[in-house]
């Protein structure tokens, strides 16, 4: 069972059995989305990336005794009665929330979670400035952070963070309830995570995974490293994690300013759209499935390579700020510097000297740090108080989950017909929605003029008209 630890300073009902647990995500791990409505809706919160570590937490809390409800990833303030009534925890998996711009949900988080009269539990946040860990680009939002972690540590016994950067920051701060713990993805499979180098070097047959952000692309010179690679690997493979990666894969859409990076290959100009060589995922459990069949994969996405590692598939971060390297130091994930890469950098090198026994060796020691900093929050863990998560994956391999994202470059009919017929139902959908606005509207109307003064005659504001200034007139005389 739950052992629900009382918030400071709150009162808390009687807990219910089984206990729900309410878990901020995109969506549930068992939620099967078209393409179509997932990009539509937004699933992935502008980055797949997110459905991993939230993907990972839903299965690690739901045991015999817990159900896991996503939320949404909107933070819903008006919603703090409800949620009060209906659970008994409130779990925020969270990445690099603290920086300028997630200011604005970070302080919608805080409104709700002040409103909230249950434990709220935050797994592994973070902190995001440059490689050197300087804070002082945090400075604007300190209020604003210092305003949701009071919250949270008002309900809960203390708050889990990436990595050594985030745990300085919010101590100098003054806060001391902070444990590093990571992030919940890379215990998708619990104490275990083997990782092998299945080829003695990668030669040019290698299939080979890369990833990469637009930042990374476009300011600190990864795409120089993408078209070299481009050139020695035929078998090469480019992952997006963007909203807007899978917008230009499926739509060719480039409304977004991420459009005018062309240098990213999921930007239809790029050759390796051309070449159906770039894929964007909806679903982690189809991501990390693919990455099972490549040999390497090497890139400045932090959970575009935990995708690999979970997949037994060797990786290599190039860490572009704060948030990528402190996670990689905790977790002893074999990473590079980006700002030191060399100008001829190869990956055949990068998995050379790619050690994987401190990552491995070293996850059981902090798996036990995790489900004792979920023990100490009152929360269960499947490892520990259920079956392993054996049921959550049996549900999982029922299930059929849309394939990855692959560049819009043919014309078949069956590609075309999946992507007409959902823009003609949206078309529907939105002339039977104009025709309610326009019923609505003409109901209005009539009310309005229903409840309308009658008409005034000509005569009447001919009076009004000249009788106001006759009558200033008039006072001013006798004044």
């Amino acid at each position: 069972m739950l052992n629900t630890v009382p918030p400071k300073d709150h009162h808390v009902r009687r807990a219910r059995s089984p206990k729900r647990v309410l878990l901020r995500s995109g969506k549930s791990p068992y939620d099967v989305v078209p393409v179509e409505q997932a990009l539509h809706r937004d699933v992935i919160a502008t980055n797949s990336g997110n459905l991993i570590f939230s993907d990972a937490a839903h299965k690690i809390l739901e045991t015999p005794g817990t159900e896991v409800v996503s939320n949404g990833i909107r933070t819903n303030v008006a919603a703090a009665g409800r949620i009060n009534e209906e659970y008994d925890a409130f779990v925020v998996p969270l990445a690099n929330a603290f920086r300028p711009s997630f200011e604005p949900q970070l302080k919608r988080l805080t409104q709700l979670i002040g409103k909230l009269r249950i434990p709220v539990i935050v797994l592994g946040t973070g902190a995001q400035t440059g490689l050197n860990y300087d804070p002082a680009r945090l400075k604007p939002i300190e209020p604003t952070v210092r305003a949701f972690v009071s919250a949270v540590l008002d309900r809960s016994a203390s708050i889990g963070v990436r990595g050594e950067f985030t745990e300085k920051y919010l101590k100098d701060m003054g806060f001391r309830d902070v444990e590093i713990i990571g992030c919940p993805s890379l215990f998708l499979y619990g104490r275990e995570l083997a990782v092998h180098k299945r080829l003695p070097e990668l030669t040019a047959n290698a299939r080979i995974a890369i990833n990469g952000s637009h930042n990374a692309v476009q300011k600190q010179g990864l795409d120089r490293v993408i078209a070299r690679t481009h050139e020695r690997y035929p078998n090469l493979r480019f992952i997006g994690q963007n909203l807007s990666d899978a917008r230009q894969l499926h739509w060719r859409d480039l409304s977004d300013p991420n459009g005018r990076v062309t240098a990213m290959p999921t930007h239809p100009d790029h050759p390796m759209y051309r070449e159906d060589k770039v894929r964007v995922y909806i679903d982690p459990i189809t991501w990390i499935d693919d990455l099972r069949d490549f040999d390497f994969s090497f890139g400045s996405r932090i959970h575009g390579n935990i995708a690999a590692l979970l997949a037994g598939t060797p990786a290599t971060v190039l860490c572009g700020d704060s948030r990528t390297l402190e996670l990689c130091r905790y977790f002893e994930i074999p990473h590079r510097r980006i700002d030191g890469l060399p100008e001829d950098v190869d990956p055949a090198r990068l998995y050379e000297e790619a050690d994987f026994g401190a990552l491995t060796g070293n996850h059981q020691e902090r798996f036990e740090r995790f489900t004792a900093f979920l023990d100490k929050n009152g929360l269960e863990n499947t490892f520990t108080h259920g079956d392993g998560g054996a049921a959550f994956d049996k549900r999982m391999r029922s299930l059929s989950f849309p394939p990855g994202i692959r560049p819009w470059i043919d014309n078949d009919p069956a590609s075309l017909g999946a992507r007409f017929g959902w823009l003609h139902s949206q078309i529907t959908q939105l002339s039977a929605d104009n025709a309610k606005l326009k019923r609505e509207l003409a109901r209005a109307r009539t009310a309005d003029r229903a409840s309308a003064p009658g008409p005034v005659s000509v005569y009447r504001r001919a009076r009004r008209a000249v009788g106001r200034p006759l009558r200033r007139a008039l006072r001013a005389k006798r004044g």
